[in-house]
């Protein structure tokens, strides 16, 4: 058809009959694309629609045109070329977006007619006929370029528009209800404050509910798919607050089908997400009142007329209710004034219903796992609201209360845990789930450091029965309780550690039981650290219960919460048990996290006199030392800190020989007296104090196992104090010439002394490591010629013992060479003799008569110079001598007296 021509006539004005010819080609128009609108034509046609939508006004009988056009936009676009899709997009996009403009035309039918049209998007069907040519387009091609022309925009709207026209409103809402479930439109539906203006008039009359369903289910889409930081704003006011309290109201208390109660969870659990905004004014509208009276009516007796005659069921919409009350009050609570609600409504009292061994008779006959499912959940919101409710947990023996409860957790009983919750995660057949969320409770309430808490958790025997549990639960622990069984011993560990600061009495308390396992939980295998299970957590429980160093500022204030360090007794045990050697062990595995906390116990440890010697005593991997592995770690302190030093550890910078790379980054600026400067900050922010500390202790000079490498890091290590101060002096220095002051005289000479004194301390340290660098390659090179000289000394061995193999196959394979060696032996026998003959010598001669072989015979010496009566002959030495006769001369015979008749005579040496 051509679509130009049916524009120009009807952008024709003024002539006779020309109305019925325009609707007569516009019906001619319908016909022909009664089987989908082609992506080529759609511009045309919808520039049609635009001029027929603007002749209405005069001309009545062009709605039904429009209408009819619109109704061909719910049919399947087609396309002629795969390419057609990218090639018409803008035109599709503006074409669709222009159905929301039409919005705006006062017909009902029309109005109805584009939501219906545009909800079609949403439902595709194939074409009526196939066209020959054509394809249909991608079924979800209209919603993209619905997106892409900002249709969700004009039909937010027409929702202002129609406000007093509820038909059509919900028509509307229908269509923003299918736009609302892509993240792009979302966008735009917030830009366009469509949270606001939906949410203030959820409350409007409406028979049929729809609008109220339409409604939650467009604000849940556009909390969950668009910016909460953008869009919560939008919700947070007094309107939109008081609609939501008056909807939730009516589904409460009047709502009692399974759609009802649905939908109250619903604006529930939106409620929830706007209360997480500080700025709501959930107070100011009452409606956090109303939802903690909801929460804890079935628990604690109300007269208020809101709940008088309500009951709860155990279906599943109501026990869904119960836990988001709960969730609820624990966003409530971390608004400091929601307090005096809170106390008002007796929730801890409430709450501590569930803290209790279940029961059969119960208000509401819950199943056993809703009801395991609500104590768990009940015991959670406790651990936040409990701490700022102290009077009141009290006022209900909560400590009694949660001891009782762990005490039933231990034993073994008929009770089955389902275990199919978010909070009864790994409990299944067993109490663990129970226990840790009590355990979770104890430890936020002893972590407020109240006195009146702590004192009476311990009168209560706490710290005994707390040790009980742990060494309990470790029998009981396998592989799939594994993680829950350690975040249990981390509680335990964090409660006795609370519980035991500045109090020696607490400490004796906790004794050598609590040592125990301190040490069990140190001698885990290291390989489990990095399991990902929460053995990091536990050893880091473990070593806060031995001491807590805290940060720079809570030093002084922390610096006692332990359980062991400051109890002689406890110390001694820990050291006998060598608690040190685990400690160092820790240390040496060169974990980063656990460094600075295990150098803070070595530390205060070192107070001990006892410590010395364990620390020295100890051996690592390839014989390392303690304080070797002390250098080593303050080596690579420094190079993570970027400090200056040479390759071989020197001092590069006399003037500033502690600098770090962010000390050198950062400008000295003029502080306050009472702010710590760059210098000072450094001290607590890095390990090299402790690594001093500790060093100190053990005495600079008479420290094992180190090597040259060591000892010149070892000059820096002494002076870091000196460094220090000389560092904080440079600093003042510094902040007095940026602030233009002028020293006195006297002050002047000080300061620089003070600066050249430290700056000379750095001279004479390099100097120290210079002489220490060049003794070990003194020592090096002495120990290098020892290795060659031996070298030496093995290769001339091995040549003279070749030499000699050579001259033996010599002389067994060659006669002449055998005689001239015979020759040659013969020489040095006779030369080896003395020329004269001493009177009375005997002559022993060396040669063998009638030996044939083909060497020189061994020193083989017959003696016949003594008896053979006196020595017994040859066997007398032997055991054989007294079970067989003597070969020769018989066993040796004991003889009465001999008489020495002259000198004996002299043998010849061969």
């Amino acid at each position: 058809m051509d679509l130009n021509h049916v524009i120009k006539l009807l952008e024709e004005t003024n002539k006779d009959g020309l109305e019925e010819k325009q609707l007569k080609f516009v019906k001619k128009l319908v016909q022909c694309y009664q089987n989908g609108l082609p992506l080529r034509d759609l511009a045309q046609i919808f520039k049609i629609l635009n001029l027929c939508a603007g002749k209405i006004k005069n001309q009545p009988r062009f709605i039904e045109s429009a209408y009819d056009i619109i109704k061909l936009c719910g049919l399947p676009f087609l396309k002629k070329k795969v390419s057609d899709e990218i090639t018409y997009a803008e035109d599709t996009a503006n074409s669709i977006a222009l159905l929301g403009d039409l919005m705006k035309i006062p017909s009902s039918e029309l109005r109805i007619q584009i939501c219906k049209c545009i909800v079609d998007f949403y439902h595709a069907e194939p074409p009526k006929k196939h066209i020959p040519g054509y394809q249909q387009a991608c079924s979800s091609y209209k919603i993209q370029m619905a997106e892409v022309g900002g249709l969700a925009k004009t039909m937010v709207q027409a929702v202002t528009l129609l406000e007093n026209q509820l038909v059509e409103k919900l028509w509307v809402l229908k269509v923003l209800q299918h736009l609302s479930t892509s993240e792009v439109n979302c966008s735009i539906m917030m830009k366009a404050q469509a949270a606001s203006g939906i949410c203030a008039h959820l409350n409007d009359p409406d028979p049929s509910g729809q609008l109220l369903f339409r409604s939650s289910e467009i604000l849940w889409n556009l909390l969950e798919k668009s910016s909460k930081e953008e869009i919560l704003p939008q919700l947070s006011n007094l309107e939109c607050l008081l609609a939501l309290k008056e909807v939730f109201k009516n589904l409460f208390m009047r709502g009692f089908s399974h759609y009802d109660r649905q939908l109250r969870n619903d604006i529930l659990v939106i409620t929830t997400i706007i209360a997480q905004n500080p700025e709501a004014p959930m107070i100011e509208c009452g409606f956090a009142k109303d939802l903690i009276l909801f929460a804890t009516f079935n628990e604690v007796k109300s007269q208020n007329i809101l709940v008088k005659g309500l009951k709860l069921s155990n279906s599943y919409e109501d026990f869904e209710l119960k836990k988001l009350l709960f969730n609820i009050i624990v966003i409530l609570c971390k608004d400091l004034p929601t307090i005096q609600l809170l106390i008002e409504g007796s929730v801890v009292l409430a709450l501590f219903t569930y803290v209790k061994k279940p029961e059969k008779q119960r208000t509401i006959d819950w199943s056993a796992a809703q009801y395991e499912e609500l104590q768990l959940h009940a015991i959670a919101t406790l651990s936040s609201v409990a701490p700022l409710l102290i009077e009141e947990y009290m006022s209900c023996q909560g400590n009694a209360q949660v001891l009782a409860f762990l005490e039933w957790c231990e034993i073994e009983d008929s009770f089955f845990s389902h275990g199919n919750s978010f909070h009864g995660t790994g409990g299944r057949g067993n109490k663990f789930a129970q226990m840790r969320y009590s355990l979770r409770l104890l430890r936020a309430m002893v972590y407020l450091e109240d006195e009146t808490v702590n004192t009476d958790l311990c009168e209560k025997g706490t710290i005994q029965q707390m040790i009980g549990i742990f060494k309990n639960i470790i029998s009981k622990t396998n592989e799939k309780e594994e993680a829950i069984v350690l975040e249990i011993q981390s509680d335990i560990l964090l409660i006795l550690s609370g519980l035991c600061e500045h109090h020696i009495q607490r400490k004796e308390i906790f004794g050598t039981e609590g040592v125990d396992i301190v040490l069990h939980v140190m001698k885990t295998d290291p390989r489990k650290l990095q399991s990902g299970l929460g053995y990091n957590v536990l050893l880091f429980s473990t070593l806060d219960s031995i001491w807590f160093g805290g940060t720079s500022e809570e030093h002084a204030r922390l610096l006692h919460r332990c359980c062991i360090l400051g109890c002689y007794p406890s110390e001694d045990y820990f050291l006998e048990k060598e608690g040190i050697f685990l400690l160092l062990d820790v240390l040496a595995l060169n974990e980063k996290k656990f460094c600075n906390l295990i150098l803070g116990i070595m530390v205060e440890f070192c107070d001990n006199p006892k410590t010395a010697a364990h620390v020295n005593a100890w051996r690592g991997k390839k014989d390392q030392t303690a304080a070797s592995l002390l250098i080593k770690l303050w080596r690579k302190e420094e190079k993570e800190l970027g400090v200056k030093r040479d390759k071989n550890g020197k001092i590069i910078d006399t003037k500033k020989p502690l600098f770090t790379s962010f000390q050198e980054e950062q400008k000295i600026i003029p502080l306050p007296a009472n702010c710590p400067s760059i210098a000072v900050m450094d001290v607590s922010e890095n390990i090299r104090a402790k690594i001093y500390a500790i060093l100190g202790k053990l005495d600079f000079e008479n420290l094992p196992g180190l090597s040259a490498e060591d000892f010149v890091t070892l000059c820096i290590i002494h002076r870091y104090l000196d460094f220090k101060i000389g560092e904080i002096w440079n600093e003042i220095y510094e902040e007095i010439k940026l602030e233009k002051l002028r020293p006195v005289t006297t002050d002047k000479k000080a300061l620089e002394a003070i600066t050249t004194a430290s700056e000379n301390i750095g001279k004479m340290v390099a100097s120290l490591q210079s002489e220490i660098i060049e003794s070990q390659a003194c020592q090096d090179v002495q120990n290098e010629q020892k290795v060659y000289a031996k070298i030496q000394a093995t290769h001339k061995q091995r040549e003279l013992a070749n030499k000699s193999w050579g001259n033996f196959l010599a002389r067994t394979s060659n006669a002449k060479t055998l005689k001239k060696a015979k020759r040659l032996q013969e020489k040095a026998i006779k030369a080896s003799r003395y020329h004269e003959r001493p009177q009375h010598a005997i002559f022993h001669p060396t040669d063998i008569k009638g030996l044939n072989t083909t060497v020189p015979s061994g020193g083989v010496v017959t003696v016949e110079s003594t008896p053979a009566r006196l020595v017994g002959g040859p066997l007398a030495d032997t055991d054989i001598a007294l079970k067989k006769l003597p070969i020769r001369g018989g066993a040796l015979q004991r003889v009465k007296a001999v008489k020495i008749e002259e000198a004996p005579k002299k043998s010849i040496p061969t």
